[in-house]
């Protein structure tokens, strides 16, 4: 499965599953750039996110690892 940046839902599972014992909301958006580019099933530009994507992923993970 490829994801790209619309799939922010698909990007918060493989940030929880990759992730476990981080905090999404003490992470920085530019280092949460870098997870979500180091992450195998991402294939999209990696610049064309703006803050309010990251920022929609990081809140999408939260709700995923409070599950």
């Amino acid at each position: 499965m490829t994801l790209t940046w619309r799939d922010v839902e698909g990007l918060a599972r493989e940030l929880a599953a990759r992730f476990p014992g981080e905090d999404p909301l003490g992470i920085d958006l530019p280092r949460l750039r870098g997870m979500i580019l180091a992450l195998p099933s991402f294939k999209d530009e990696p610049d064309a996110a703006s803050d309010e994507v990251l920022e929609e992923i990081q809140a999408a993970w939260y709700e995923e690892s409070a599950l």
